[in-house]
C-alpha cells in the first residue's frame, strides 16, 4: 500500500485549508482497516468517507451523510436495484481488473460475504457539521488521490 489513512487525513487537512476551511487534526477519526471486517454502524451525528481496498488495489471510495446509514452500513455488500455498489461492480468487473483475485463462482448471494472476508475497509468519520462541501471535497480528494478502479465513468484512467 502506497498510502496510509493518516497520510490521507493529513493531506486532506491541507487541501481543506486551501479551500478556506480550517479542520483540526482530531476532528477526523480514523476507524482502522480490518480484514475480515464487519459493516460498521454510522454513529449518530457523524458523516464519513470510506475506502474499500485489497493490498495495492483501491476498489471504491464513498461517502455517507447524516441520513445515509443504509449506504454506509450495508448497501455496498449487496445488489440493490438503484445505485452503484461495490458488490455490483465486482459482479460486473468487465475489465477483469481483479480477475486473479476474484472467486469465479461469485454471485449475488456470495458477494457480500466475499467483500467482508477479502477486502479492507477504512472509515474516516467527521462531525455532521462538516456535511456538504467539506464532505464532498474529502471524498473527491481521496478518489483523485487513490484512483479507485470502480469509480465513475473513467474507472480505468
Amino acid at each position: 500500500m502506497n498510502w496510509t489513512p493518516e497520510q490521507l487525513r493529513d493531506e486532506f487537512l491541507c487541501v481543506a485549508k486551501l479551500g478556506g476551511v480550517e479542520i483540526e487534526l482530531d476532528v477526523i477519526y480514523i476507524d482502522p482497516p480490518r480484514k475480515p471486517h464487519k459493516p460498521p454502524i454510522l454513529p449518530e451525528g457523524k458523516i464519513a468517507v470510506y475506502v474499500f481496498y485489497m493490498e495495492e488495489c483501491v476498489l471504491k471510495v464513498g461517502k455517507a451523510g447524516p441520513k445515509s446509514e443504509a449506504r454506509y452500513r450495508y448497501q455496498h455488500y449487496g445488489t440493490p436495484k438503484k445505485g452503484s455498489t461495490l458488490a455490483k461492480s465486482l459482479l460486473k468487473d468487465e475489465r477483469a481488473k481483479l480477475a486473479p483475485n476474484l472467486d469465479p463462482n461469485l454471485n449475488k448471494e456470495t458477494v457480500g460475504k466475499w467483500i467482508k472476508e477479502n477486502t479492507n475497509r477504512v472509515n474516516f468519520l467527521l462531525d455532521a457539521d462538516y456535511y456538504g462541501p467539506v464532505l464532498n471535497l474529502f471524498e473527491a480528494f481521496i478518489q483523485c488521490r487513490l484512483r479507485p478502479i470502480f469509480e465513475g465513468p473513467n474507472q480505468s484512467k
